[in-house]
């Protein structure tokens, strides 16, 4: 049996960590989608099925997304957007991606804003 893709081996990790994390009003879940040129940060309630807030590197103020710089400023944009909405608490969903590098700025960004999660 051929050895799975790079894409099918996140995709497990992403099905195996969604299977375990699911957001709730007082504590949605911020998940990201993290691509060569772009990162994405969303708030999701999953027992309403709805998105409370969501933020980009689209955005005309940010200059790109390819660095952990960028990735830090997203972080710290993200949490200031958390807080406007009364979100204080969050869980946090990596989507498959490894902890380290972009992933893991934006983690701490937010951790270091005063947002806390699991």
């Amino acid at each position: 049996m051929a050895k799975a893709s790079r894409k099918e081996q996140r995709n497990k990790r992403r099905a195996r960590i969604r299977n375990k994390v699911s957001g709730r009003p007082d504590r949605p879940r911020m998940c990201l989608t993290v691509s060569n040129k772009r990162i994405y940060v969303q708030f999701v309630d999953d027992v309403n099925a709805v998105t409370l807030a969501s933020v980009s590197t689209l955005d005309k103020s940010a200059k790109g997304g390819k660095s952990v710089k960028d990735a830090e400023v997203l972080g710290q944009r993200a949490a200031d957007i958390a807080k406007a909405k009364g979100i204080k608490r969050i869980i946090f969903d990596r989507s498959g991606y490894k902890f380290h590098g972009r992933v893991k700025a934006i983690a701490d960004a937010v951790r270091e804003a005063g947002v806390s999660f699991s």
